[in-house]
């Protein structure tokens, strides 16, 4: 009967880390995207490619979105490029406002990463 309980438990650990870990990618996708934009004009699915090379799970599904989102805000343009497979591609590329957004975004990952550093570390709180 315990392995059973045990067995439960296990699985909604894994649940929550499952989702924490979405919810993380989620967190920093926007960042990440547009430094990698701001790095090199790319295409959606090359962006997921990108993406799944730096080891983080972002599926089609949540790339699309936040692209779509980045340029109805004016931060990224399209440009439709031939495909040498199927049809055009639809490239992304960084806009002034992008580079201000993602100059914004590393601030904000800078603080936030002091702040978990800061308190992962023990006894290293500040006064």
């Amino acid at each position: 009967m315990a392995n059973a309980h045990y067995s439960c438990f296990t699985i909604s650990v894994s649940r929550i880390q499952a989702r924490q870990d979405a919810q993380l990618t989620r967190a920093v996708l926007p960042l990440i995207t547009l430094q990698l934009i701001d790095a090199q004009e790319s295409y959606g699915y090359e962006l997921v490619e990108r993406l799944a090379a730096l080891g983080l799970d972002a599926s089609t599904g949540l790339v699309y979105p936040v692209l779509n989102r980045m340029e109805r805000d004016g931060w990224v343009t399209t440009t439709s490029k031939p495909s040498p497979s199927g049809p055009p591609r639809k490239y992304f590329a960084l806009t002034p406002a992008g580079a201000a957004a993602l100059a914004d975004a590393r601030i904000q990952w800078e603080q936030a990463s002091a702040a978990v550093d800061l308190a992962l570390a023990p006894g290293k709180e500040r006064a």
